[in-house]
């Protein structure tokens, strides 16, 4: 079968488009047909060496969507190690069912950064009705969706976006304000009535991170879930006390679906919303498999909105 292989830590040059052996599903796992894999910034730590990483070479990725070889039972993941590729074995209590009203495509758009979005808005800071929040990087997977679901527990939404075609998206997702990076703290304080935002919702990381904490109202949260332009500087803790005794937070999806059973809930919730067309997916590119390198770097060049597919 035709896979994305890393021999090495590196940049998207690392990816190589090659023949590999069919995986041979081991006790717990099935062989799974793959559709389309999802492209995810966890994808870029695991590639680069930083983070998530296995020892290469090895095949790239954990998200997907697709047919169980011996059933076709239609089911997505966000925990099978080798999703570039055309085939995977996937651990059989990591699968999700695809409901019928829900695309294989979308599944595989929506899975990881949609019970991202769900988790960050209803449990990292439950948005209650009328809380401002910050939303950085608004027009990418998390952010268009992170905007919807806020919106739909009745949260205001103050938007961070690089240029006017993302700007207009983060509108069309819901979003109350659309801001600049550019003083943004100031900014969103301003714009929620000069107490500051309930949270802040940064999966941007050095260069946000620290101003953030000027933007949070007292008892607020920060609540940094990636980091896109790096890791942040450390964190002095007095900043927490002096900005109102603040809160932080760095979650994990694989925390808030550790089990299976947690996984399954968090995925159904979510894929009820697309069913019931109250959260729109935006897929904004979908790639060949073998041209997963290009993925990567448009990816890493924040040329992109929405959910990146590669389709085998």
């Amino acid at each position: 079968m035709k896979a994305i292989v890393y021999e090495h830590h590196g940049g998207p040059e690392v990816l190589e488009f090659k023949d590999v052996s069919d995986p041979s599903p081991r006790e717990g796992q099935v062989l799974v047909d793959v559709e389309a894999a999802g492209v995810n910034y966890r994808d870029v730590y695991e590639r680069e060496g930083r983070s998530y990483a296995v020892e290469p070479p090895a095949v790239i990725g954990v998200e997907g969507a697709g047919t169980v070889a011996d059933s076709g039972e239609r089911v997505a993941w966000i925990g099978a190690q080798g999703s570039y590729a055309e085939r995977v074995a996937a651990p059989r209590d990591r699968l999700v069912p695809v409901p019928d009203g829900v695309s294989v495509e979308v599944a595989a758009a929506a899975l990881l950064q949609g019970m991202t979005a769900h988790f960050l808005a209803s449990d990292s800071y439950p948005i209650e009705d009328g809380d401002w929040v910050l939303v950085h990087a608004a027009a990418g997977g998390v952010g268009l969706l992170l905007t919807q679901i806020a919106k739909l527990r009745g949260g205001q939404v103050i938007a961070t976006t690089s240029n006017e075609e993302k700007a207009a998206l983060a509108r069309e997702a819901g979003a109350d304000e659309v801001i600049g990076y550019e003083g943004f703290a100031e900014r969103a304080k301003e714009i929620a009535g000069g107490e500051g935002v309930a949270a802040v919702y940064d999966g941007v990381g050095k260069t946000t991170f620290l101003d953030g904490f000027k933007a949070l109202r007292p008892v607020g949260r920060m609540i940094l879930y990636g980091s896109a332009s790096g890791q942040p500087d450390p964190l002095d803790p007095t900043i927490l006390a002096s900005g109102g005794s603040l809160y932080v937070q760095r979650p994990t999806l694989m925390t808030y679906t550790r089990t299976p059973e947690l996984l399954r809930e968090r995925a159904e919730a979510l894929f009820d919303l697309i069913a019931e067309g109250k959260l729109r997916v935006r897929i904004g590119a979908r790639y060949p498999l073998a041209e997963a390198r290009q993925a990567h770097e448009d990816l890493e060049a924040r040329k992109t909105t929405g959910k990146l597919l590669l389709i085998p």
